[in-house]
């Protein structure tokens, strides 16, 4: 009887928030039992909403699904029920997956820009099983990030008229202002149907001739009896590991063991409700889940991996500008780490320090850059401020330093962002740097160099060593300093977009705390895109044409690349998707004296033509697969000349049932040059999951790499054959993010042609328990 009470209210209620552009949240002093069951009555006295308007692909048209939306707070909660009713629901695509996984499944969330100044939004996504997906999305930077892992309670049940969600959200997780009794936020109530197409609904209109989403959304107000209070989370943890490592290049090699027992603990404590601190001690920054393998092969370039250490992915947004110069994956192995970020009115804090028991620095140039790791220890230090003048303009520093021994890097940066229309924005960044490399780090890339000359042991310029650029980067007996900015406007409306941007970067700046691979060069880019809508009696619902020119130089203004490209795309049933890109580029080749910097004159230009499509398409519920394709001329950068190349790249994710899903990802890469075979690289990344229920899974993870290059066809000795293997077994338990349980085996090997087959070098097996208390 309570239950249909429920959901007469729902139909007698609810209304839509297009009426107004602010609601009242009320508040009633009741808790929700969440377990996806409306059988509290005081959900007959919730706000109810309806979600009913699809804002993509289409642009504010009526969803043929309906779904009501019932909504209260307590003080400490916010309670959000879904009644999401589908007239197929045996259709509907929910599967048991880990957080964070569940992106294509059917979803019902909310958005909530806590501090209603359209900057930031937390987003909240649930599937009708109850699986959590959460993440925030950045106006700056465009960009949204699912690193960020929130303590919030959700439960799904599907039944005959489709499912019901219910959520609660702690207000002592969201960042907001305190300081006045009625509070307002924005919010946006939203539902996701992946069918043939994949249709937003939403409780808003969206204009698509206004880029940002965040500004629509509409604002919430109430809270009055809302407070954070203390905000303290206490959370130990201890892991145990047991490894083995041996030479297998050596003719006997032996197991050396190694046994770890070690506890941390990360305290994070809201100083006032505006500002928290993050503590950590002899923290557990390692990966417990491996990385997707990455293949890097004729690629002069540092590989970027996303951050995804809970001390660093909390409040990391707060950090972000235009350039990314605080890469936090460069600190490895901290014994400690303190965090402050804060949102005080108008003005938006952040810094942190940490030390490292390594130092992990990227060493940049203009036709390459690699990572040197040092054994010695580092001091780092990153933080910002943005002062807000209104939701449109704001003006930024950031500033970083690392230290170690007679290394130092230092650097400030300015940058602002102004939105003077719904559909223009101009964004300017200007940065200066100091650094002072220390011997090591010449040691260190002295120690990668090839001599001809077997005598030959020190890298002095006019010695027989074979320079790279990052070595003739750190060769100074003097601090490097210099500057960097860039600037950049864009038009942005429904159907077409335009910008430019110009960036300089010094030969002297460097920003090691950030993920800036590039330095000694400029680059002036324009581009645009043209879309056409369709509609629902069209087979495709989007077209977008896309096509940009840039050119880059170095300081002296020599040339060292132009490309044009253009692309056209198509959205289409199935949610398919089908893009095909041309691009024709001239690129510097390597240089031919390598103990010189210059371009002109020591270097070669040469012609890139490349044609790519990729293509995906989720015919089914459980099934996603795509293609990348590539092929044309490349640099041969181990020979310095032109190559044909082909890439081919192949995804399929499947869930055999809703508990069982099979990842495969393959990457074959193939290259010729002078008329011959060059090499043939294959990655194989394949991972099984069983997934028990929303808290618990076990992976099987398999990475196989296969690497054969013809040595007749290069300059210099290489290695004929290289193969290695990693394997991975892992047991998850997550309470919630914090409260975890993992238990695992890893493995790896490799084979080159020094090793007649492929042995094992490094086996280890892992435990690790954390708990969350929150007081």
């Amino acid at each position: 009887m309570i239950k249909r009470t429920v959901a007469a209210a729902f139909c007698f209620f609810t209304h839509s928030l297009f009426a107004a552009d602010k609601i009242d949240i009320p508040y009633i002093a009741k808790s929700a039992v969440i377990d996806g069951v409306l059988d509290e009555p005081h959900w007959q006295q919730a706000y109810p909403i309806k979600v009913d308007n699809v804002t993509w692909p289409y642009e504010n048209i009526p969803s043929d699904e309906k779904m009501d939306v019932l909504v209260y707070e307590n003080g400490e909660m916010l309670y959000i029920a879904y009644q999401a009713f589908d007239s197929s629901p045996e259709h509907i695509r929910a599967f048991y997956r880990d957080r964070d996984r569940a992106w294509d499944d059917d979803l019902v969330g909310l958005k909530i820009d806590s501090f209603n100044n359209q900057k930031l939004a937390y987003q909240f996504f649930i599937n009708p099983l109850g699986v959590q997906m959460d993440s925030i999305e950045n106006e700056l930077t465009k960009q949204e990030s699912d690193a960020w892992d929130g303590i919030w309670e959700s439960a799904g049940q599907i039944n005959e008229q489709g499912y019901i969600v219910e959520v609660a959200i702690p207000f002592r997780m969201l960042n907001f202002d305190d300081s006045v009794k009625t509070k307002q936020m924005a919010m946006e109530f939203v539902r996701f149907i992946p069918r043939n197409e994949r249709l937003r609904v939403s409780s808003i209109k969206i204009d698509h001739n206004n880029n940002c989403w965040i500004c629509q959304m509409h604002t919430v107000t109430g809270f009055e009896q809302t407070q954070q209070g203390n905000n303290l989370t206490i959370v130990p943890a201890l892991v145990m590991g047991k490894s083995q490592q041996r030479d297998i290049s050596s003719a006997h090699p032996d197991w050396q063991d190694d046994s770890t027992i070690e506890p941390s603990l990360d305290v994070k404590w809201g100083i006032t409700p505006d500002v928290t601190l993050n503590t950590t001690i002899n923290p557990d920054f390692s990966q417990v889940e491996a990385d997707v393998a990455q293949l890097s092969i004729n690629d002069n370039f540092a590989l970027f991996y996303p951050e995804k250490r809970a001390f660093f992915a909390d409040n990391a947004d707060y950090f972000t500008s235009p350039w990314d110069l605080i890469y936090t994956r460069n600190v490895a192995e901290p014994d400690f780490g303190a965090k402050v970020t804060g949102n005080v009115g108008q003005h938006n804090f952040a810094a942190f320090v940490a030390n490292d028991q390594q130092s992990n620095i990227i060493i940049p140039g203009n036709l390459g850059s690699t990572i040197v790791s040092l054994d010695n220890k580092s001091k780092n230090a990153a933080g910002r401020y943005r002062y807000d003048f209104s939701n449109d303009f704001s003006i930024a520093a950031t500033t970083t330093a690392r230290e170690s021994d007679d290394y130092h890097n230092y650097m400030v940066s300015l940058d602002t962002k102004y939105r003077f229309t719904d559909s223009d924005t101009f964004v300017f960044q200007y940065a200066q740097s100091d650094t002072q490399y220390s011997d090591e780090f010449v040691d260190n890339l002295c120690g990668s160099q090839s001599c001809d000359n077997p005598d030959e042991t020190e890298c002095e310029i006019g010695s027989d060593c074979a320079y790279s650029e990052p070595l003739l980067r750190v060769l100074s007996d003097t601090p490097l300093k210099d500057n960097a900015y860039r600037i950049s406007y864009e038009h942005n409306e429904k159907h077409w977009m335009a910008f430019s941007n110009y960036s300089n970067i010094g030969d002297e700046f460097r920003a090691d705390l950030g993920f800036m691979g590039q330095v000694d060069f400029n680059k002036f880019v324009t581009g645009g895109r043209y879309r056409w809508y369709g509609d629902d009696k069209t087979w495709w619902n989007r077209m977008e044409f896309y096509s940009d020119w840039d050119i880059s130089h170095n300081d002296n203004q020599e040339l060292l690349e132009k490309e044009l490209q253009a692309s056209f795309s198509i959205n289409g049933p199935l949610q398919s998707y089908v893009q095909l890109e041309l691009m024709q580029r001239q690129r510097t080749g390597l240089r031919h004296d390598k103990s010189s910097l210059v371009i002109d004159g020591n270097t070669t230009l040469f012609d890139e033509d490349l044609v790519a499509l990729y293509a995906e398409i989720k015919p089914m519920a459980g099934l996603f697969m795509s293609m990348n394709l590539s092929s044309g001329d490349q640099i041969d950068l181990s020979n310095n000349r032109i190559g044909e190349r082909v890439r081919i790249r192949p995804v399929v994710n499947f869930n055999l049932t809703r508990h069982l899903e099979l990842k495969l990802r393959h990457t074959y890469e193939k290259m010729n040059a002078a008329n011959a075979d060059l090499f043939t690289a294959n990655l194989t990344d394949a991972r099984i999951t069983y997934q028990f229920d929303i808290k618990s899974f076990l992976r099987l993870a398999f990475i196989y790499t296969d690497i054969d290059r013809n040595a007749d066809n290069y300059l210099k000795p290489v290695n004929e054959q290289y193969q290695s293997f990693s394997t991975q077994l892992l047991y998850s338990y997550k309470v919630n993010p914090q409260t975890v349980f993992f238990a695992g085996y890893s493995d790896n090997g490799y084979q080159d042609d020094d090793i007649e087959r492929l042995k094992r070098a490094e086996r280890a097996i892992f435990l690790k328990l954390s708990y969350a208390w929150l007081l």
